[in-house]
């Protein structure tokens, strides 16, 4: 019994000491993003944005690492922009740009994972929009794209007149300023399910899962030359990752601290990429892209991306590995093993966020008394994963508590 208590206190304390590394990078990323989604209008983005070719697919990946969100308004983005015309190869570098070029991402990885996997989450992540957009020209499903057209229901989004105020005029406004702390909440509002399931699951299964488990599902893992265990060990953690990340169920931000207690179970760079490339290829993302543009392009969108996941995970995996750059597994350690909570720059950046964030939810709260109660979001996804989420979120927030009581009391 007794074990069982320190196994769910360590966890609670893991996964609070995780979250606590990550909160100024979350406030900051959802600030820019916020930002950046009243400054930059999606009509722009559509005007400006194409059917097809290279210019349209770069100007598809811009637009998206301008508006870098989760997975789920990503989704939602994506089938707005598509529905007004813009071509496949655009509309999903846009989708795969705004989960994988994100700042916040980028942030977050660093203090988890260290430098390389942010150069392989960037690197990689333009490769794989390479790779999606090759594999669309090669399979050229014209057929399928015609279909999803006809699925995707216009009614839903319905994009207003272009707008002529400038951004300098926006910056100086109350009014915009209300909007992007109305933005900022809502992105919080869009995720916080994610990140409180994610980050719990990480310190369970930081605290709980024996090596041999993670010895057993990667091949290779945690051996003599782990991190570089030859072409088919590596392969098979590549094609492994993505299906263990299909059933967490948990969006990009919540998977780091996932993809960190990997990484300290001996799993290749390959592996962890591929686990970290994997937030759209999630069961949840799967069903909303059935719902907006039918089950054979989601599948057919499933497919083009596991290949592109596992191709660049390699490809990334032996580029660095040939620069001599591969991570030293040793670096990795265990989540148990970090002092979580010190005075130092976290604690510091993390006040100076929670100070900005209280002023964004004033203006979030003075808009929404002026809106009375006008402005609903649509978080794009099925009411049915909601309901898991809130369910899960709610069973993880009283584990947390019960852990923290246990610190305090045991």
């Amino acid at each position: 019994m007794q074990d069982i208590l320190a196994i769910w206190q360590e966890s609670a304390t893991t996964s609070a000491g995780f979250f606590w590394m990550a909160l100024w990078a979350f406030m900051l990323g959802y600030l820019i993003s916020s930002l950046i989604q009243v400054l930059v209008t999606k009509e722009r983005m559509q005007k400006t944005m194409g059917k097809d070719g290279p210019r349209s697919v770069a100007l598809g990946t811009f637009f998206g690492f301008l508006s870098s969100s989760c997975s789920f308004s990503a989704l939602s983005t994506t089938r707005a922009l598509f529905s007004k015309g813009a071509g496949l190869a655009p509309s999903l570098a846009f989708m795969l740009a705004s989960t994988n070029l994100v700042i916040e991402l980028g942030m977050v990885i660093a203090i988890f994972l260290g430098w390389q996997f942010v150069v392989g989450e960037y690197v990689g992540g333009i490769l794989l929009i390479l790779v999606t957009w090759l594999l669309i020209r090669i399979t050229r499903p014209r057929r399928l794209e015609a279909l999803a057209r006809k699925n995707v229901d216009d009614s839903h989004d319905h994009v207003g007149n272009a707008e002529s105020v400038s951004w300098q005029e926006k910056l100086k406004s109350r009014q915009y300023w209300q909007k992007i702390g109305m933005t900022y909440v809502m992105e919080w509002q869009m995720v916080w399910k994610d990140v409180l399931i994610g980050f719990t699951v990480a310190g369970i299964i930081s605290a709980a899962v024996p090596e041999s488990f993670f010895q057993a599902l990667f091949l290779g893992s945690g051996g003599d030359n782990a991190a570089n265990p030859g072409f088919w060990l590596t392969l098979q953690q590549a094609v492994v990752a993505p299906l263990a990340a299909f059933f967490t169920f948990i969006g990009s931000m919540g998977n780091i601290p996932l993809a960190a207690v990997l990484f300290g179970q001996g799993v290749t760079f390959a592996g962890v990429m591929a686990f970290i490339f994997s937030d759209l290829v999630v069961l949840p993302v799967l069903r909303i892209n059935a719902a907006y543009y039918g089950w054979k392009m989601a599948l057919y969108i499933l497919g083009i991306m596991l290949i592109g996941i596992i191709t660049v995970a390699l490809v990334m995996h032996y580029g660095l590995a040939a620069l001599g750059m591969l991570p030293d597994l040793e670096s990795a350690r265990a989540p148990g093993e970090r002092e979580f909570f010190q005075v130092n720059y976290q604690l510091g950046l993390n006040i100076v966020f929670l100070m900005a964030t209280a002023v964004l939810v004033w203006l979030y709260r003075q808009a929404r008394h002026n809106d009375h109660g006008h402005h609903h979001h649509d978080h794009g996804g099925p009411s049915l994963t909601d309901r898991v989420l809130r369910i899960l979120s709610v069973i993880a927030a009283l584990w947390l508590a019960g852990g923290a009581a246990l610190a305090v009391f045991y």
